[in-house]
């Protein structure tokens, strides 16, 4: 009797391609490298910042709260301070690199190659690598949370905060991971012939420095930036420790919508191009 051939389904494809993935990511110093990474940058800025400087006075501190570093008291579109910017939100430059290194070896060691012989469907890659490289950066993002509280409580910073508020925040910056992740990825299917460039443009949007020169902008028209919550760095940005349950929602339909964005565009990059 001859047995019918069942194409596998779509979760099916996934759940193989996952397997595949996590398995390269848990098994690669790479994802160790940078969660260590997100755990010490943290901790130097909070000890820099209060270390004697050259004329032997304590230097001023960036921050006067342990959660501080974790996230801004507020939406803060426009950086005014160093301190407005160093917060969890650098964990999506971290990742940002992490993204190219991870997706750049697929390429380099001919895996890719290998993977869409046997396994032509594109849009599998792209969710597969979205889904693994998101939490890669939640990963990283709790690292950071870590390292930062440790370094914040020893330094002696003040520790009051809006519990609730502090829990959206960090929620929130997790939740925008998906959508960074998912951009990430579609910027390294662009530039997957060039390593460097893929690393450059990652590092380039992680900073936001588009969105911030937005915000400037509308800040000078006397504009309200809140608009800018429909973009990834607005909405990461959004997350503060003022954050309410709609700021949860905001960043969870922004990342949902831009992951969405760019895989189909990924997708179609890679149907229509050289994947090699």
């Amino acid at each position: 009797m001859k047995t019918e051939f069942k194409e596998p389904t779509l979760k099916e494809r996934i759940l193989g391609m996952l397997g595949v993935d996590f398995y390269r990511l848990l098994n690669t110093p790479l994802f160790y490298i940078f969660l260590a990474i997100s755990a010490i940058i943290p901790a130097m800025v909070s000890a820099m910042t209060v270390m004697p400087g050259p004329d032997g006075a304590a230097s001023t501190p960036l921050y006067s709260n342990v959660w501080q570093i974790i996230a801004a008291g507020e939406p803060l579109y426009v950086v005014k301070s160093i301190a407005d910017y160093a917060n969890m939100n650098m964990v999506y430059i971290f990742g940002g690199i992490m993204v190219s290194i991870f997706i750049g070896h697929d390429y380099n060691s001919g895996y890719v190659k290998q993977l869409f012989t046997s396994h032509p469907k594109k849009q599998d890659y792209m969710i597969s690598k979205s889904l693994t490289c998101a939490f890669a950066m939640v990963c990283m993002c709790v690292s950071y949370f870590i390292g930062g509280t440790v370094a914040g409580l020893l330094v002696g910073y003040d520790t009051a905060v809006n519990v609730p508020s502090l829990i959206l925040a960090i929620l929130g910056k997790c939740v925008m991971s998906l959508g960074w992740a998912s951009l990430y990825t579609f910027l390294n299917i662009i530039f997957r012939r060039y390593f460097g460039l893929g690393v450059a443009s990652s590092f380039f949007f992680g900073t936001g420095i588009l969105i911030i020169g937005a915000a400037a902008i509308a800040d000078g028209l006397s504009l309200d930036p809140s608009f800018l919550n429909i973009f990834l760095y607005g909405s990461s940005v959004n997350a503060c420790l003022s954050s309410g349950l709609g700021t949860l929602i905001i960043c969870l339909l922004v990342s949902l919508s831009w992951a969405v964005i760019y895989n189909l565009l990924g997708t179609l990059v890679l149907d229509r191009c050289d994947v090699y």
